[in-house]
């Protein structure tokens, strides 16, 4: 009769007032407490009884309470009472209450959805450890028992229950990796304290798991991919004797797949999805990793048609368990670098491996932590590989490339655009954000056809062209680090780097930055290579240098007038080479002239990947050593030294703010005796006779230095120039004097080694805008040849005092090519000029307000009516050929090669070719200048060895050119180019 009541009183508890629910709880409480005592007498049948009438209904009335119930404590108390009570007659007796096979599997499945719950989430506080381990304990005995009943009655295949199987294998995962059982979390001493009192009940329910597994035969396949991470995370768990009994059903999982469908791909799929994020969660080590490997491949020995597929698959977890280990090692470090690292590293296995949900989701990782540190260009390349995924189709997107609501794949690709164009724009890659403009525009005009879109697109496109003229753009420097040791994770062990500075970052800041992520760190102090005993020392080793990025001019630009703005932007980016130069002496030394003995060691560090791009650093892949002789060291420095000149004067002429003081210093560093004697310290070390019968295979490099020193005198001139228009009055000495040192200088340098000539800077004015202007660069001829041609630059061996600007003089220019040579007779403006066999039409140019450079095209007598396509020149050709000096002609200028490499090589840099120097007083004359390309053709042979673009400017030495007929030329000598 009491369980009668009890029964009705816990069924109906959620009705009855709170006092009478508490009392209930209290007499049933109280009876189970006397029956577990050791005096009162037979208790089997009075706990039969309770069980019979009451567990259920206690199971069901935890189930429909609420966690928050203030008595829900007391009655899984209550449950977890009653089944400590009851022995395996108990349960034996009580399963049999169970008339149908239904009836006995819905108890089954209510105990396992309650009891993994209540591990899930315990309804005591997490310090009542004896309490939690109790219930565990219990809980425990319930599962195995109920296990057993599994076996007996649902395992065949006509009562086979799936979903009641999948239940227990849920629970008993859910209870061997409940965080109470996890004891290497615990001190020592409760660690001992629970393994003498309770034992290890994760050894128990994983052997129980496994053997559950195995009793499955033929059923296994309804588990696979289902059961692959639950047993995983099992597997995970650090005990290293069930590692050992759980790692094997891997394998077997492999081969029932196998042998139902010919591979395991469901299963490897799921293990890798699912071992990213339970590693990431905190499972998983370098033991864990060897004993899978070892594991599986002894089991797949015996299969030996598994093993190969088996072995590939161990090769696969076993590098994402690497990168994975090392990813969430570096997760809780202050480096963001290192975290960067580890997340590139991760997705570039995800893409490689073809598991294109996972690699989305690296991404957006990355794309997270780039903008944490501002990096707002990197964050846009990241976003763009997103977008490479993607297809300017309305095709639906599928669930791993769902962002921002975007339902079709033109609609997920538009909106990333979007977004990366912002980032562009605020790191200043106008560049990239004007190539995703177009791609927009493309689609809008063509596609879609959304005219006000594409409006708005094109104004956007246009502030980035002009932000591109008219925006300063800091040069960022680039870093070489090497971390070297083994006290480096494995992704920076004994590697180097480059690293992509910030705007205005200097080396000193940006190497103690370094040095703070890696305190315990030593700092080398050397440039070299370290040796073995530090790349095997168990400590931390750091190398930090600055490099210098070799320029890699794009192919759309070669050869071309194009303003320092644009190519500026590429000395610093899209560069994969980096140089570092160390001095070294080699020989006698003269302590008067270190030129001489002065070597260069050039290392050349070539990165995996172009910068910048989704890092601000890339590993170094490639490391090549070359030496320089103190003879190229002297036309390396005298090439940067034009090269720095030129950029001054175009920088300086462009803005007229900038501060006039270290434009004054770079000048007078050049031309002052007192400060310079660089020119005398080359003419001691190189130009000698000793020097020449030594080495006389550097002639060609010696014409090319004094070719070299020549044209430094142009600029220099330009420079002083330009000087005198911006130096302030109390300046107004300094300057003098520096032109003083520049006549003399000057003087000496014409007489040595000829006259080389630039136009006037005046020729620069223009009704145009500032950004349209052409720089020095642009106004400059460059005479282009082919490789294989002898190569010299227009000289003169007088100066201009031998020709007065009234002495009417006509040039002829010869090209001189390894085919034959090509003379060229240039007359007038509108003339006729004749190339070998071929005759040239110069098109008379119109009055106009704005001037553009008229253009020469050259036809073969055979081929008129065909246009040769023009051979842009190849780097090396840009940048090494040879000089030659030795002819001269008294009355002409006589090109003695096609070509002079003498000049900064930077694209668009020509040479100018000048017969007088007589000051044209027309404006109009001087805006006139023409700019002609001209296509040269030989015979056939010729044109398949040599092919080249060679731009003359040509200044206008007469205010009369204008009108002239094409048929007066010869009749007025007055005229001429």
């Amino acid at each position: 009769m009491m369980l009668r009541e009890l029964s009705g009183a816990l069924a109906s508890m959620a009705d009855r007032p709170h006092d009478e629910r508490r009392n209930s709880l209290e007499l049933l409480n109280n009876i189970l407490e006397v029956l577990s005592r050791d005096n009162v007498g037979e208790t089997f049948q009075h706990i039969q009884d309770i069980a019979v009438s009451l567990l259920r209904i206690i199971n069901q009335t935890v189930i429909t309470m609420g966690r928050e119930h203030a008595l829900i404590s007391r009655v899984v108390a209550c449950m977890t009472a009653v089944l400590s009570q009851m022995d395996d007659r108990h349960y034996s007796t009580y399963i049999e209450t169970f008339t149908g096979t239904s009836d006995l599997v819905d108890f089954l499945m209510e105990s396992f959805l309650l009891f993994k719950d209540l591990i899930g989430k315990h309804v005591y506080p997490s310090d009542w450890m004896a309490m939690i381990m109790v219930q565990n304990r219990v809980f425990l005995r319930a599962i195995n028992t109920y296990a057993d009943t599994m076996n007996h009655k649902f395992l065949n295949n006509d009562d086979f229950e799936v979903q009641l199987w999948n239940n227990y294998f849920h629970l008993a995962v859910a209870f061997i990796t409940q965080e109470s059982l996890q004891l290497q979390h615990f001190s020592p001493t409760k660690r001992n304290k629970i393994q003498a009192k309770y034992g290890d009940m994760r050894r128990l329910i994983g052997f129980a798991i496994r053997d559950m597994w195995y009793k499955l035969g033929s059923h296994k396949i309804c588990f696979i991919p289902g059961m692959v991470g639950p047993i995983l995370e099992m597997t995970l768990i650090p005990e290293e004797e069930l590692r050992r009994a759980t790692i094997p059903i891997f394998f077997d999982m492999i081969t029932c797949e196998h042998a139902h469908s010919g591979n395991f791909l469901k299963f490897e799929n799921e293990i890798i999805l699912k071992l990213d994020h339970e590693v990431e969660g905190g499972g998983g080590d370098e033991r864990y990793m060897q004993l899978l490997e070892t594991i599986l491949l002894d089991c797949a020995a015996e299969k030996s048609t598994l093993r190969p597929q088996v072995e590939h698959f161990v090769s696969l977890v076993k590098g994402l368990l690497i990168r994975l280990l090392d990813y969430r090692t570096v997760m809780s470090d202050d480096s963001r670098n290192n975290r960067m690292s580890c997340t590139v590293n991760l997705l570039n296995f995800y893409k490689d491996i073809n598991r294109e949900g996972m690699y989305i989701r690296y991404l957006y990782k990355l794309r997270d932590l780039h903008l944490e540190g501002e990096n707002y260009t990197e964050a846009a390349y990241t976003l763009l590989l997103h977008s490479h995924l993607l297809k300017w189709s309305d095709e639906m997107c599928s669930p791993q490339f769902e962002f921002h609501g975007s339902q079709t794949q033109r609609q997920l690709k538009e909106t990333l655009y979007d977004t990366i164009i912002d980032y562009f724009d605020k790191g200043k890659m106008w560049e990239e954000a004007i190539t995703l403009c177009k791609e927009l525009s493309e689609q809008y005009e063509n596609e879609i056809f959304d005219y006000e879109l594409l409006s708005k697109r094109l104004e956007k496109q246009a502030k980035f062209y002009e932000n591109i003229m008219k925006i300063l753009r800091p040069k960022p420097d680039y870093f070489a680090v090497g971390y070297y040791g083994h006290g480096y994770p494995p992704f920076l062990r004994n590697k180097v780097f480059i690293h992509r500075g910030k705007e205005y970052e200097r080396r000193e800041d940006f190497q103690n930055q370094l040095m703070s992520q890696f305190p315990s760190a030593v700092h080398l102090n050397i440039t070299t290579m370290p040796g073995d005993d530090i790349r095997n020392s168990l400590l931390q080793y750091i190398q930090c240098f600055t490099v210098q990025p070799v320029l890699e001019i794009p192919p759309r630009l070669k050869n071309k007038p194009v303003p320092d703005q644009i190519i500026n932007f590429y000395k610093s980016n899209y560069v994969q080479r980096f140089h570092y130069s160390r001095p070294v002496r080699k020989g006698p030394v003269d302590p008067n002239n270190e030129f001489a003995s002065m070597w260069i060691e050039r290392t050349t560090f070539t990165t995996i990947y172009k910068l910048p791009g989704i890092l601000r650093w890339f590993e170094a892949t490639d490391m090549k050593h070359t030496n320089l002789s103190p003879l190229e060291n002297a036309i390396e420095t005298m090439e940067s030294t034009n090269e720095k000149i030129l950029t001054m004067i175009n920088q300086y002429q462009a803005d007229w703010s900038l501060p006039i003081n270290p434009f004054s210093m770079l000048l007078n560093g050049i031309v002052d005796p007192a400060v310079m004697g660089g020119f005398a310290k080359y003419e001691k070390a190189f130009f000698t006779d000793d020097y020449t019968q030594q080495h006389p295979e550097d002639r060609d490099k010696l014409l090319r230095l004094k070719d070299l020193i020549a044209w430094q005198i142009p600029l220099l001139g330009g420079g002083i120039s330009l000087h005198g228009k911006r130096v302030t009055d109390d300046l107004r000495p300094f300057h003098e004097r520096m032109e003083e040192c520049f006549k003399q200088l000057k003087m000496k340098v014409e007489k040595e080694y000829g006259v080389r000539q630039l136009p006037d800077l005046d020729e620069r004015k223009s009704t145009r805008p500032r950004s349209m202007l052409r720089s020095i660069r642009q106004s400059i001829i460059f005479i282009s040849s082919l490789q294989g041609s002898e190569c010299g630059t227009p000289t003169k061996t007088h100066a201009d005092r031998d020709h007065p600007p009234e002495s009417p003089v006509c040039w002829t220019s010869t090209l001189q090519r390894s085919s034959g040579s090509v003379s060229a007779s240039v007359m007038e403006e509108g003339g006729v000029v004749t190339v070998g066999d071929s005759e040239v039409k110069l098109r008379k140019s119109k009055k106009k307000k704005k001037k553009r450079s008229s253009m020469i095209f050259i036809m073969e007598e055979r081929e008129r009516t065909s246009t040769l396509d023009c051979k842009r020149l190849s780097k090396k050709q840009e940048f090494c050929s040879d000089t030659n000096l030795s002819e001269r002609n008294e009355g002409n200028v006589l090109l003695t090669n096609a070509n002079s490499r003498s000049l900064p090589a930077i694209t668009g840099l020509s040479l100018s070719v000048v017969a007088g120097t007589e000051e044209v007083d027309n404006p109009r004359a001087k805006r006139d200048s023409k700019s002609m390309s001209v296509c040269l053709t030989s015979d056939r042979t010729a044109d398949r060895r040599s092919k080249g673009v060679i731009n003359l400017l040509f200044k206008s030495k007469s205010t009369k050119s204008e009108d002239v007929k094409p048929g007066d030329t010869a009749k007025d000598g007055r005229n001429r180019f």
